[in-house]
């Protein structure tokens, strides 16, 4: 190969990533679609049971795979994991998407990264740079834009803080998973706190189900959830993190609440507001050098 050709050859893994990724970003933008269509047919307990159970059966082989691995440890780790990554977050999603507009969740969401940062700090003790804690105080003056916005004249405070309590679940979630879960196969590991998530969100889920059957259209939507937003996007997030990184695979974060605003927008009709781009600019800018600072090398 001539040095023109190798100048001008491009990785043929680089457009694959980009088109996996943006798939990533697109699935989990549109969990909150589904979640605005389906929650007020199932209520959010019904609804996220449907969603963990579907998303741990999916992915339920490699955790089957794993049991070897797994001591009562493990799945203690689980319960508490799968209590702060997938009911209580997914609840909290849910119960907001039934009072405000998709876009709502899909921004408060990305305040995940700020929150893993932060907790890092203040639990484990990890450096925290001063960019990085500029960048903090960015995205919760985004938290509070959009806490304070309107759509359709309706106030949407409770889902703003709904969807940031779930990121802040996230956050913990992020940091218990990396210490307690380090030998654990990631996609057994997320069957196991999916399934432990499944089992404590039971009883909420069967005294809160609908007394009607859900529409058509709900079932879809919480079939996609479990299916696609959960057991499926995991799997080609981890295959993601083993092709090219974990800091590269998350950056599909920045694409989440594009997609979530987007998908609202274009099929459901729910407007964007002033509010959703002010604060959405401040918690992605936050996201943006939170990532940028915890891949820089220590210096």
């Amino acid at each position: 190969m001539n040095d023109t050709t190798a100048a001008t050859a491009v990785p043929p893994a680089d457009w694959r990533t980009a088109l996996e990724l943006t798939l990533l970003g697109a699935i989990w933008g549109g969990s909150f679609l589904f979640m605005r269509v389906a929650a007020k047919d199932f209520g959010a307990f019904a609804l996220v049971e449907v969603r963990i159970v579907l998303g741990a059966l999916i992915l339920l082989p490699f955790l089957w795979r794993a049991r070897h691995l797994l001591t009562a440890r493990h799945w203690r780790c689980f319960a508490i994991i799968g209590a702060l990554n997938s009911a209580i977050p997914f609840s909290l999603f849910a119960w907001g998407a039934e009072r405000a507009p998709a876009g709502i969740g899909a921004i408060a969401n990305s305040m995940t990264v700020p929150f893993t940062a932060l907790i890092a700090f203040l639990v484990y003790g990890d450096r925290i740079g001063s960019r990085r804690a500029i960048a903090l105080v960015a995205g919760f003056v985004g938290v509070v834009v959009l806490a304070s916005g309107k759509t359709q004249g309706e106030n949407v405070f409770a889902a703003a803080v709904a969807g940031t309590a779930a990121s802040l679940c996230y956050g913990f979630a992020v940091n218990f998973t990396k210490r307690w879960l380090a030998g654990v196969p990631p996609l057994a590991a997320v069957a196991g706190t999916l399934s432990c998530g499944a089992i404590m969100l039971a009883p909420f889920a069967i005294a809160a189900w609908p007394a009607t059957s859900p529409p058509l259209k709900s079932w879809l939507a919480a079939g996609a959830l479990g299916v696609l937003c959960t057991g499926l996007a995991y799997a080609l997030f981890f295959h993601l993190i083993q092709r090219v990184s974990a800091s590269r695979a998350s950056t599909n974060t920045y694409l989440v609440p594009l997609f979530g605003v987007g998908w609202a927008w274009l099929l459901l009709g729910e407007q964007p507001t002033m509010t959703m781009f002010v604060a959405g600019a401040l918690i992605l800018g936050s996201v943006i050098v939170s990532q940028r600072e915890a891949s820089a090398p220590l210096r």
